[in-house]
């Protein structure tokens, strides 16, 4: 039988078969074999070295490429090789039978030039087995193959040449030229012998966990398999590939589909019940059923995926496999986590794969529940207590994923708890770790989901403090590392909307901002929902945004969504003292202020803290609002967003100068000079967010109080700025004390 040029005489009964490419590879060796150790160095005879395995394990390659390859370890050897083939494709057909009866020489003697048990020896025994095989047709076939092989070779060699002597214009267009033709080589290679099929599964499967970007694209990863399976189709980790693959797009068929046949393919081929008997079949069946699980679990199908975990753990019971069962249980806290009592499932988890000697699972189950422990509002100093023992694990037995999950986790809980400057430090730490896993040159290290979280958090953090520059780069640098059509895309498109929004808002553009509202509820329901009731509040459309933060206050209550409760809270109270009812937000306000203390919320409570103060002012009791200020202002200045900032500070100038209304006039202007001195710090936190709303109203604040203190030519200063920027941005009507 003959595809593609490949002479294969039983496709399933044999590891290799003969192909131009690997009678050119023979032709090397042989070469190597003659050359002796005087005629190559010992640096290229390193180099050659070096070279053989991945010329023996790899896809078939052009024999040009092939040529340049052997060049740059030896020139000489290649010229030898060049030669050598012309002589035999140019040749007769008895020119290969006689290559292939040498071949058979390099065992012979006392001292052999190739050990059977080598690498190199295998692969000779391998080829002169499966030449052997063929029938003259099937070999008349093979000498045509290796004539059209070598005809190409020396067409593209001479291309090269011609390209070569072209200018740099020229030598641009052969780049493009070359990358069209190794996209050709690896679809127009033929069938891939077992090893070569096995090579190719690894590294894909290993590029798809490490570096997603050197890894073919889906659909050229998917018509590779597809020629694979074609030749072989109980080829079980093909299908499990193919299943990957389609978990890289979000194709829910596919992957089901894909892994159904791997999992069937394993029992048929009797992978495991060769050893185990029966024990293997079952083991297969319960694993299926918790991959199945997992699938359902991954595309929110959370019905069918108990349903699968029920059968799993029902065959791993009859099957009294504990290690199976510590998987079904640490699924079962997957499924049921919003259950008030999932954590006694995740305690026991531990506990359980701790006992079995599962240092994975157990690490992972500390990591989920130090997670929960952070939303049901637990000190930072015994979250990080555990964090510091499943780390202590983690370094124990080399597991690097799981270091940069922790090191993630650890970021996102300081920004849970408002510690933005801790928070930075480790999603730095983890950026600048180097991973424990040997990986191959040029993949990029730890391409995994926990460094797309900790860059994400880093984008967020540098356009909370205006630094949208910075933001931008890290941005850019995710998208490269993590392209659209990968798994964590989503998590640097969510980022990328809200900085957007956060931006489109401080600069006044509602419409912008209205705009973005789609791509983030597209990618997260509730986070798109809270954005829009924003945008309703900022342009006056109070019954909506009312309607809307009413459903979705409701809504999160019943998900226990804490975090959103409290911000949800905060917009309610806005609006209400917006719509000059301060007395009906101060209920709102002291709810927030409870949840905020209840689950350790620092930042949160700070700002509930300034948001009572503001209420405190509409009420016309100043001194109280000063002396809460105090409480709330050291936490926002420490670690707060720059806009929160000069939010703080321009409520700060605001309760001083009603403070100072019964003052007597010496103290008074002392009190309004000071007011001022906060005033221009605002100023200057919301000129590094671009926020000219803000800007124009201290402006307007700063030009009454110089006008106040008689000084007319610094009162004229902040009208002009003013009447520039009223005149630029839309006025809603809305009092300036009644803006916060």
């Amino acid at each position: 039988m003959m595809t593609n040029g490949v002479v294969h005489a039983n496709l399933f009964g044999i590891k290799d078969w003969v192909t131009p490419y690997k009678i050119a590879v023979l032709v090397l060796l042989n070469e190597m074999g003659r050359t002796g150790e005087g005629a190559v160095s010992l640096v290229e005879r390193r180099k050659l070295n070096q070279l053989l395995l991945p010329l023996l394990q790899g896809p078939d390659i052009t024999l040009s490429k092939l040529y340049k390859l052997i060049e740059e370890s030896c020139p000489q050897l290649a010229n030898s090789v060049q030669i050598r083939i012309k002589l035999m494709a140019e040749g007769e057909l008895k020119d290969l039978e006689q290559f292939f009866d040498d071949l058979s020489d390099s065992f012979s003697g006392t001292e052999p030039e190739v050990h059977k048990t080598s690498v190199v020896g295998l692969f000779l025994r391998h080829m002169i087995l499966a030449y052997s095989k063929l029938s003259f047709s099937q070999v008349f076939k093979l000498y045509t193959a290796l004539q059209q092989y070598f005809q190409n070779g020396e067409k593209k060699t001479v291309e090269d040449a011609d390209m070569d002597r072209e200018d740099g214009e020229r030598q641009m267009e052969k780049e493009e030229l070359d990358v069209s033709v190794r996209e050709e080589e690896v679809s127009c290679s033929g069938p891939l012998s077992q090893k070569q099929a096995e090579f190719f599964l690894s590294q894909q499967a290993a590029l798809l966990k490490n570096d997603e970007t050197k890894a073919l694209t889906p659909a050229s990863l998917q018509k590779e398999l597809n020629n694979l399976l074609k030749f072989n189709p109980d080829f079980a980790e093909a299908h499990y590939l193919s299943y990957l693959n389609n978990l890289r797009v979000q194709d829910v068929f596919s992957s089901t589909h894909s892994l159904l046949h791997y999992f069937d393919r394993l029992i048929l081929t009797g992978a495991e019940g060769k050893s185990n008997g029966e024990e293997g079949y079952g083991r297969s069946l319960r694993y299926a059923a918790l991959n199945l699980a997992a699938l359902h679990c991954r595309f929110g199908h959370y019905q069918q995926a108990e349903l699968a975990l029920q059968e799993a753990i029902r065959i791993a019971q009859e099957s009294n496999d504990h290690v199976c069962l510590q998987h079904c249980l640490s699924w079962l806290y997957v499924l049921g986590q919003k259950r008030a009592d999932s954590y006694v499932l995740l305690e026991h988890s531990v506990k359980k794969a701790v006992h079995f000697g599962l240092p994975y699972l157990a690490s992972l189950g500390i990591q989920s529940l130090v997670q929960q422990r952070a939303f049901a509002g637990k000190t930072a100093n015994k979250l990080m207590d555990a964090l510091k023992d499943s780390d202590l694990l983690h370094w124990k037995h080399s597991l690097s994923e799981l270091i940069d999950i922790s090191i993630a986790q650890k970021t996102a809980i300081w920004r849970l708890y408002g510690r933005s400057t801790m928070a930075l430090q480790q999603a730095q730490m983890l950026l600048s770790m180097n991973s424990l896993e040997s990986l191959s040159a040029g993949v990029q290290q730890n391409n995994t989901e926990s460094f797309a979280v900790a860059l994400c958090h880093l984008a967020e953090l540098h356009a909370e403090q205006g630094c949208f520059a910075a933001a931008g780069e890290v941005l850019k640098h995710l998208k490269e590392r993590f392209p659209p059509n990968s798994q964590h895309a989503q998590l640097w498109m969510l980022c990328d909307q809200k900085i957007q929004f956060d931006r489109a808002m401080n600069d006044g553009k509602f419409h912008l901002a209205d705009s973005l509202v789609t791509g983030i509820t597209a990618l997260n329901g509730i986070e798109g929902v809270y954005r829009k009731a924003v945008v309703l509040q900022a342009q006056n459309q109070m019954t909506e945004a009312h309607k809307l933060l009413q459903k979705l206050l409701t809504y999160c209550q019943k998900l226990k969504n804490t975090e959103m409760v409290i911000s949800v809270l905060l917009s309610v109270a806005e609006l209400y003292w917006r719509s000059s009812s301060p007395t009906i937000a101060m209920p709102v306000l002291l709810e927030a202020l409870a949840l905020s203390k209840e689950y350790r919320l620092q930042y949160l409570a700070s700002e509930t803290v300034l948001n009572l103060a503001y209420a405190q002012l509409i009420l016309g009791i100043p001194e109280q609002a000063l002396t809460l200020l105090h409480m709330a202002i050291e936490p926002i200045l420490a670690d707060g967003a720059i806009l929160d900032k000069g939010r703080a500070m321009f409520l700060v100038s605001k309760c001083q100068v009603a403070s100072a209304a019964s003052y007597d006039p010496v103290k008074k202007a002392e009190a309004l000079e000071a007011a001022i001195q906060n005033l221009t710090e605002a100023k200057n936190y919301f000129a590094k967010v671009d926020c000219r709303e803000r800007i124009r109203d201290v402006s307007y604040f700063q030009a009454r109080l110089y006008h106040a203190l008689g000084k007319t030519q610094e009162r004229n200063h902040c009208a002009m700025v003013f009447r520039q920027l009223h005149q630029e941005l839309p006025s809603h009507g809305v009092p300036l004390i009644n803006h916060l």
